[in-house]
């Protein structure tokens, strides 16, 4: 419990809106080496790119001789503002965004809180001991975890937090490992509360999480899930965690705030998510038998059920006042795998969304709702493409490929960096850019490899 407590005060300390330059004393050398060095290369590929303005504009009117030259021109041109206005429109959703706040006790639904665990170790103790510590009404609050077939000693640290919490959860274990989908399920069929929360083994929730997580549920009867705001925990432990802490940040509390304000957030994290048990009842046998291209889909669960909800007609909202602190990859190999499977899910999903999209399926925003669906298969029709185009410009004028994609690389990490900065700290939010860079150039080929592989649901990190 000391380590969960002490987890949570680095975060809080860490999370105060800091400017100041002298926070760069507490970075080691290699990370100073990091930013300094990435910054400057991105600050000079401007003046490179200023310089030769000249030669690149030759290039590009060269290529306006030719027809097919027009096309892609004209066409990246047509991307390019189609990619800004999408930006403009989540910023204006992203303006009009807002958390809902806790509700009282008395208007507290009964929940029950599901937690899945394989091969976790010491961390699922860690998790249920912080969900136990939560501001929320002990008799309104059920608190399941499953065993799922793990070969350590999870099965000895859940029954430790239960014997710590005097058996105040219901603990079970399979006999066999059946991935999380059918875990979770468990929970779904024995659970009884009102609302089901689900929340990863190897994350840590706040005192105030839970009660801001089922509070929209109470406010909005057409509340059907509630996506919680992911935060990294392990963002000492290397490189990769600090560079995750800020597309985390971008990612939950710009984009999925902006999705909130339609009520049509894409994804519900199985870090921490929040569901109405009519609509996951509703939706359970489809859910737990899913299939895509002949095969049981075993990975995406989140997002698959977050796609059945928004059939359904109901609103999924993001609250960013519902934190939960997770470990993430901390090397690349965990880490593309980590991407390749959301990249598979999210195919998956996009492509099962073509069912009810465009129909009737809710009664207000299906506008935005199609523009931001849209965007996604914009995103999948052109990843393939991209990097084939990327490829062709890198080989045949490296130069203009270079100097151009660190220019743009640089304008887009910046709008990640400031977000960041507006409600953190200056220095964390300068891992922004060696992040873009990263991605640029080890990162680029996961989205397109996940759409040629995505008939392939392992798991890939067990």
């Amino acid at each position: 419990m000391e380590k969960i407590l002490t987890n949570t005060t680095e975060f809080s300390s860490s999370t105060k809106n800091e400017f100041s330059l002298s926070k760069f004393k507490d970075l080691n050398g290699r990370d100073f080496g990091i930013l300094i060095g990435v910054l400057l290369l991105m600050i000079s590929s401007i003046f490179v790119f200023t310089y030769f303005r000249p030669y690149f504009e030759a290039i590009h009117f060269e290529r306006l001789e030719t027809l097919p030259g027009q096309i892609l021109v004209y066409t990246l041109l047509g991307l390019l503002v189609f990619q800004v206005s999408f930006l403009i429109y989540l910023g204006y959703l992203y303006i009009k965004y807002k958390p809902v706040q806790s509700v009282t006790d008395e208007a507290l639904p009964t929940c029950t809180i599901i937690v899945p665990a394989y091969n976790e170790g010491r961390l699922v103790y860690d998790t249920l001991m912080s969900i136990s510590a939560s501001n929320f009404p002990k008799g309104k609050m059920e608190i399941i975890t499953i065993d799922d077939g793990s070969t350590d000693d999870t099965w000895y640290w859940i029954n430790k937090a239960n014997r710590d919490l005097n058996h105040s959860l219901t603990v079970y274990q399979q006999p066999e490992n059946r991935g999380k989908r059918h875990a979770l399920h468990r929970g779904f069929t024995t659970g009884t509360g009102e609302i089901f929360i689900t929340i990863d083994s190897d994350s840590v929730v706040e005192k105030n999480t839970v009660r801001n997580l089922v509070s929209p549920f109470v406010v909005n009867k057409n509340c059907g899930g509630v996506a919680g705001n992911v935060k990294v925990l392990n963002k000492k432990q290397g490189i990769i965690p600090k560079m995750l802490n800020v597309s985390f940040v971008f990612s939950f509390e710009f984009v999925r705030a902006a999705q909130s304000s339609l009520g049509f957030v894409l994804c519900t994290p199985g870090a921490l998510s929040a569901y109405k048990r009519e609509a996951v009842m509703h939706s359970l046998k489809d859910w737990i038998e899913q299939k895509f291209m002949g095969n049981y889909a075993t990975i995406g669960e989140d997002r698959a059920m977050t796609n059945l909800i928004l059939k359904q007609g109901y609103d999924v909202q993001f609250q960013k006042n519902a934190n939960v602190l997770t470990n993430t990859p901390t090397g690349f190999k965990t880490l593309h795998k980590m991407f390749t499977r959301w990249g598979r899910s999210n195919v998956r999903e996009t492509l099962a969304m073509n069912s009810f999209v465009f129909k009737n399926f809710r009664g207000k925003n299906k506008g935005g709702a199609r523009f931001v669906f849209i965007n996604q298969w914009i995103t999948l029709l052109l990843a393939i493409p991209m990097v084939m185009l990327m490829l062709y410009f890198f080989f045949t004028h490296p130069f203009l490929y270079l100097t151009s994609a660190l220019v743009g690389t640089f304008i887009f990490s910046s709008i990640q960096m400031l977000f960041f900065t507006k409600k953190y700290n200056f220095i964390e939010a300068l891992w922004a850019y060696p992040y873009s860079l990263f991605y640029m150039f080890a990162l680029f080929w996961i989205y397109p490899f996940s759409i040629l592989t995505v008939k392939n649901g392992g798991w890939l990190t067990r």
